[in-house]
């Protein structure tokens, strides 16, 4: 085979896999990019913006699952956390090591729980549209 007619048999399968596509090429985000950025309207005029980052989920000795996401929430009085996705019976929760930080999210709501009595910091948020 001639090296045009070698070229042409590369070229023309690729091309036309091209001519075919639907639409724009997808996009794959960069590695640690989030998968969702999501704003939050609390009571208050209180806001929050987590960022939510998937992760591999792994199995507790136990045989527990151990979720693998984390988020991290900015939060409108200027203060930014980076949590674990952890254990939870409903809705997503996601805390810090000692507990005195968790994050609840569920459906299009959320709430921030705060300090060694988990006093409700930010409440009743819903995601701005």
């Amino acid at each position: 085979m001639t090296r045009s007619r070698t070229l042409g048999a590369v070229l023309l399968p690729i091309a036309s896999v091209v001519a075919c596509s639907d639409g724009p090429a997808l996009k794959v985000p960069p590695p640690d990019a989030p998968m969702s950025t999501v704003r939050y309207q609390c009571q208050q005029n209180k806001t929050l913006v987590a960022d939510y980052y998937d992760g591999k989920s792994s199995v507790a000795p136990d045989g527990r699952p151990i979720p693998g996401g984390r988020v991290v929430v900015q939060l409108s009085d200027g203060r930014k956390f980076s949590l674990p996705q952890t254990l939870s019976a409903s809705g997503i929760r996601y805390a810090d090591s000692s507990g005195t930080f968790v994050f609840w999210s569920k459906g299009d709501t959320a709430f921030i729980e705060e300090g060694p009595s988990q006093t409700i910091t930010y409440r009743d948020c819903v995601i701005k549209r």
